[in-house]
């Protein structure tokens, strides 16, 4: 028990600020956007950016993941992510930096995310007992959203005091901490069963998702999150300017809607903390669907002078964010082999962005057609569905009574 305590105290610092760095940068690219351009395309463009890689590579790298050296794949990754923000701090120190050379930023540094996302969510099983999972994906959401609450000021006082360079400095810095710290731990290699066949890429693609099909339970919970993933993302790139446009805020207020949003999931990782083994992970998934729905359902019935309103709803929707993201990882941990767990991940990352993409390209019809407030209340409505009727579905009733999450068997086939 001491012993991956140890561990992961020092995954955890280092993850703190690589993390940080990284969600300012990513802060940083979406303040001077909204600043320079004003423009819903331009924000869903970079969305599109951000996600294409991880949504076409995920079935590949999952596959790597479950065949290499998880520990070298992180440290690789966050290498490649450093060199990437280093050559565009210079390209912003001489002024020679375009929106499409911005576009290139976000898709290159989301390749190595996809390669080192998945590696770290397979890992943790291997480095902590189960009934600790809970505990661990309470912490990793107290990070993240430490990094939420600390990184839109940090941006905009990096943003207007110094400039875009200095912020992506700021990454490369963060990231050669994260290298530093990975290099200081062991990660064990999940156990091969004997007699495996040969490496086949996509022999190995198919064991991954045959993983997830097998289990209706899961797989159910896949469908829901890629139907809710659909309305989700598109809001997220609307979200910068629901604060500008609706409630004719700047920069100021922009940050403090993301530091509500962060010091919620915040409250949430904590949460999680605290429940352990209690509570029940699907029934905790399907509710945050619901207070995701009225969370968003009720910041579009706001008035102009309602941004005081809208940063509490933030809050709750935080909270409700990272119980889910928590709960969620911790079924498909405590479920999935550990042998194929890369894979199922990395499906799972890329399944959830392929409706997100169709719908991050109708953001700026969205945005004139629909309007922004009309879409916050259109996706409450969804999501607020989705939480109901999930209850319903028998596959997930199933796993509800059965305290969340399967037996795990070894090894799959």
């Amino acid at each position: 028990m001491d012993t991956w305590k140890k561990t992961f105290a020092v995954i955890w610092a280092g993850q703190l600020f690589s993390t940080l760095s990284s969600t300012v940068v990513a802060y940083a690219v979406i303040f001077w956007l909204s600043i320079e351009t004003g423009l819903a395309e331009i924000l869903a463009f970079s969305f599109i950016a951000t996600f294409l890689p991880q949504l076409l590579l995920g079935p590949f790298t999952g596959v790597f993941i479950d065949r290499w050296d998880r520990k070298r794949i992180m440290i690789l990754a966050d290498i490649f992510i450093a060199v990437c923000s280093a050559v565009m701090a210079v390209l912003f120190a001489q002024g020679r930096v375009r929106i499409p050379y911005i576009y290139l930023l976000l898709a290159l540094r989301s390749v190595g995310s996809a390669f080192h996302v998945p590696a770290m969510q397979a890992s943790v099983p291997l480095l902590a007992p189960e009934s600790e999972l809970m505990r661990v994906a309470g912490v990793n959401q107290v990070i993240h959203s430490t990094s939420t609450i600390a990184s839109p000021a940090l941006a905009a006082l990096i943003l207007n005091t110094f400039g875009m360079t200095w912020a992506l400095l700021f990454d490369v810095f963060g990231a050669a901490i994260a290298c530093v710290t990975l290099a200081m731990i062991r990660i064990p290699r999940p156990v091969k069963k004997d007699g495996a066949p040969e490496p086949h890429v996509v022999r190995e693609m198919k064991e991954g998702l045959r993983e997830v099909t097998s289990r209706p339970g899961l797989m159910w919970l896949f469908i829901f999150v890629i139907l809710a993933t659909f309305f989700i993302i598109p809001l997220s790139a609307l979200f910068p300017l629901m604060t500008t446009k609706h409630f004719s805020g700047g920069t100021y207020q922009m940050s403090l809607a993301e530091i509500a949003w962060g010091l919620g999931m915040l409250l949430g990782g904590v949460l999680l903390g605290v429940m352990k083994r209690k509570a029940n992970k699907v029934v905790l998934i399907n509710l945050a669907y619901l207070v995701l729905g009225a969370v968003f359902f009720a910041s579009g019935l706001l008035p102009q002078t309602g941004f005081g309103f809208f940063v509490g709803l933030t809050l709750v929707g935080g909270i409700a964010g990272a119980v889910y993201g928590g709960a969620f990882t911790v079924v498909v941990q405590t479920t999935v082999d550990p042998s194929v767990m890369g894979r199922v991940f990395s499906i799972y990352g890329s399944i959830i962005l392929a409706p997100a993409m169709f719908g991050l390209l109708q953001t700026g019809f969205v945005a004139d057609r629909v309007g922004i407030v009309n879409y916050f209340l259109i996706t409450g409505a969804a999501l607020a569905l989705i939480g109901a009727v999930s209850f319903y579905v028998p596959a997930i009733r199933r796993m509800v009574g059965g305290g969340g999450a399967g037996s795990r068997v070894r090894p799959t086939s």
